[in-house]
């Protein structure tokens, strides 16, 4: 898993709800995208070991 801060992580060998990565590294869900296998995907999907996880950092302004 890499995080905003293009840091990596391994992820749990049991599916966890991509909700529960997101608390567990302080991401806030309303500032990111999770990118599941280059794919994106809604905060309640799981994840488990072989999956490849980048949260992405959104940011907008006016």
């Amino acid at each position: 898993m890499i995080l905003p801060d293009r840091s990596s992580h391994t992820l749990p060998p049991d599916p966890v709800q991509i909700t529960e990565l997101l608390r567990m590294y302080g991401c806030n869900p309303t500032t990111v995208i999770v990118i599941r296998n280059g794919t994106v995907v809604p905060e309640d999907v799981m994840a488990e070991g072989d999956d490849l996880i980048r949260i992405v950092a959104v940011s907008h302004g006016g």
